[in-house]
């Protein structure tokens, strides 16, 4: 029998690249050709029966719900077992997994976005050009200044395109919502009162807090000290030890923060903002695989979940009428006849000189988002703690200001392409060069030179203990007494999510996970720099501290207080990680964290034990 073969969009312009480049979404917008051809091609998506698989629909209904096969892959959560296993959350297929589900939306997007351009009255070979090139685009969320989408996705219910005689018209905005039609059957409750998809109303707010406290410092602890596939990769606990959040970690606070269907794992894959998502998430696999060119799903003992997975099947994902997509067929993003900017120019072969641009790429974009003009960090290095901060001084008044992108003054100013920026560190100015961003003096009383002590709360929890979605925040200072207050407080560090699925019994892979805590860690360094007052990160100093100052709270997705007895799985425990930055590196190497237990043994939620 037939199958729909994943193949990913196919042609287009590749003289700088193995395929063409995925585009940052606020980049997109401003290409009149590409973002007319997007948004056609996803309203067709969006008219396609909701029986045909390659509809929007149809590709939504993989994550989760109505749980039925996709073009005859694997079995139904109708038969004997109850249960269908497609998505891979809390696997170490996580990230793999994912890469096909995009490239599928991607392909599916283009071919629409080829039949429009026909239609085209004027300019057609530029119309057929541009979808040729076109690939599905990106929303960084990791980048500062970003993190909240243009008004054309989430904001405007129509949107002024191009019309196909060449003047502008009004359509509706299908990255604004998907209407469905019919609800579908399996949606229970409250997903059958919802005829189109829905976000948070607070959504905006969530993110900016999201993007101004947790997100600078998971992303640059992702890149600076996840080493191992299984750290990276995903949400189980890893035997390791080491405290660094994992991709999944932070994705899932993406999910829970844009709220509505986004923060359901069942029906997440209905919002049209999944795949900008997504394709983000895929693109910080890219660069962390960039970064570990020999960590591709390689075998790791400490790993929650042990196994031989590179070959396992990516299923439903068909690249043959008998087989499906492995782990190891989607390593190189050429194979599904996509890249990203970042790697446009480079000799892909060559992973030694790949991951020395990409590493300072990283380093500049992500790591050291901060102009080389300002007078820059004394004490600590900047590696851990954002730029301007000196821990040796009193906060500065006005509290938190999010940090912009180099070479900026503004969030505003911080919209540069990414294309610019991986550019100017392939072929670096002299001053550039003259002026590097990586700190140069160690944290005082550490006994040597570029040591710091990162210090984490890390958390465990059971994702389906409460039936919903929700986070766990931490706080270093007053909490106030209403919840909807939490995250806009001086005291809010960060927090930890459950991506919840409200229909995992029918979900063969959550049923397999039920008892395996997810894992996350909320840094705590920019936080201390600010508002202790503290004269060091070393342990002796910062443990009373973080033991007198340090609270958490439950907070559901509506907003309100959950009491911490109806949480009985979570254990909040304090961790700091030595990293030393050696003379001439670019990112500092993680030593061994220490569990600092007795900080939190004792309080409800906090550590089992007294000692590891």
């Amino acid at each position: 029998m037939p199958h729909f073969l994943i193949t990913g969009a196919r042609g287009g312009q590749t003289k700088s690249a193995a395929a063409p480049s995925r585009r940052e979404i606020n980049d997109l917008i401003n290409d009149a050709h590409q973002f007319t051809l997007y948004i056609r091609a996803l309203n067709a998506m969006h008219e396609d029966s909701q029986s045909k698989i390659t509809s929007h629909f149809g590709i939504g209904g993989i994550h989760g719900l109505p749980y039925v096969p996709w073009d005859g892959a694997g079995n139904t959560a109708t038969t004997s077992t109850k249960t269908r296993e497609y998505c891979q959350h809390m696997t170490v297929l996580f990230p793999t997994w994912h890469r096909p589900y995009v490239a599928l939306y991607e392909q599916v997007m283009q071919s629409h976005a080829l039949k429009i351009a026909e239609d085209f009255t004027v300019d057609k070979e530029t119309w057929k050009s541009a979808a040729q090139n076109l690939r599905a685009p990106y929303w960084d969320w990791a980048t500062p200044g970003k993190i909240v989408p243009p008004a054309k996705v989430i904001a405007l219910s129509d949107v002024s395109i191009t019309g196909f005689d060449g003047n502008p018209t009004t359509v509706s905005n299908p990255l604004f919502k998907y209407t469905f039609n019919p609800i579908d059957k399996s949606f229970g409750t409250p997903w059958d009162k919802h005829q189109t998809t829905v976000r948070d109303p607070h959504m905006i707010n969530s993110l900016t807090s999201l993007g101004r406290r947790d997100i600078p410092d998971m992303i640059s602890g992702l890149f600076t000290t996840a080493e191992t596939w299984s750290e990276f990769s995903n949400k189980a606990p890893n035997r390791s030890g080491r405290a660094v959040n994992s991709l999944e970690a932070i994705h899932d606070r993406i999910h829970v923060y844009v709220g509505g269907h986004m923060g359901n794992q069942a029906v997440a894959g209905f919002d049209p903002i999944f795949y900008l998502h997504h394709a983000n998430v895929d693109r910080l696999l890219s660069l962390w695989s960039a970064l570990h060119p020999k960590e591709w799903l390689k075998n790791d003992p400490n790993s929650a979940i042990p196994g031989t997975w590179a070959k396992r099947a990516l299923t439903p994902f068909w690249n043959t009428d008998t087989g499906f997509w492995d782990s190891e067929g989607v390593e190189r993003t050429e194979s599904l006849h996509y890249t990203y900017p970042e790697f446009k120019n480079l000799d892909m072969s060559n992973s030694n000189a790949v991951k020395d641009v990409i590493q300072k790429y990283v380093n500049r974009y992500y790591i050291n988002p901060t102009s080389s003009g300002g007078s820059g960090p004394k004490n600590p290095p900047n590696f851990m703690i954002p730029s301007g901060v000196d821990f040796l001084a009193q906060p500065a008044a006005g509290g938190d200001t999010p940090p912009v992108a180099h070479g900026a003054s503004t969030a505003t100013e911080a919209t540069s392409t990414v294309e610019h920026v991986a550019e100017e560190v392939r072929n670096p100015t002299a001053s550039q060069e003259s002026h590097p961003s990586t700190a140069e003096s160690g944290e005082p009383g550490s006994g040597g030179p570029n040591v710091i002590h990162d210090w984490t709360a890390r958390i465990h929890f059971k994702s389906h203990e409460l039936g919903q979605s929700f986070l766990v925040l931490i706080f270093l200072g007053d909490v106030p007494d209403d919840p909807s207050q939490w995250m806009e407080a001086p005291s809010y560090v960060g927090s930890h999510v459950a991506f919840f699925n409200s229909a995992a019994e029918q979900c063969g892979n959550c049923q397999s996970q039920i008892d395996i805590p997810s894992e996350g860690f909320v840094h705590l360094n920019s936080v201390l720099a600010r508002r202790s007052g503290l004269s060091s990160f070393e342990p002796d100093v910062v443990t009373p501290y973080v033991r007198e100052n340090l609270h958490w709270r439950i907070r559901a997705v509506d907003r309100s207080a959950v009491s911490l007895d109806q949480l009985p799985s979570l254990e909040v425990t304090i961790a700091s990680t030595p990293m030393t930055k050696p003379p001439g590196s670019i990112f500092p190497v993680p030593g061994t964290s220490q569990y600092h237990h007795h900080i939190t043994h004792g309080r409800q939620g906090g550590a089992r034990h007294a000692q590891a």
